[in-house]
């Protein structure tokens, strides 16, 4: 006797294996924006630092590079 599957079986092993398919893929779409999170908040703070030492240090040239590219990450950001 071979150990074959009903039709009905076989549609709800299907549907079980998507469900956990997509779980995972919420899961990883999760994981990618928490990451995304941190390495833009750990971003933000190198550059808030260096603005303030540029500030701090009366150098323009630094400070208008570093605004240019602080301005850039707020608009990736959105």
């Amino acid at each position: 006797m071979n150990n074959e599957k009903s039709y009905a079986e076989m549609m709800k092993s299907l549907a079980r294996k998507r469900k956990i398919r997509e779980a995972d893929n919420v899961l990883d779409m999760y994981i990618d924006m928490i990451i995304d999170d941190a390495l833009f908040k750990h971003k933000k703070s190198i550059l808030e630092t260096q603005i303030n030492y540029a500030l701090d240090e009366r150098d323009r040239t630094a400070f208008y590079d570093l605004s240019l590219q602080y301005q850039s990450l707020l608009k990736t950001s959105t």
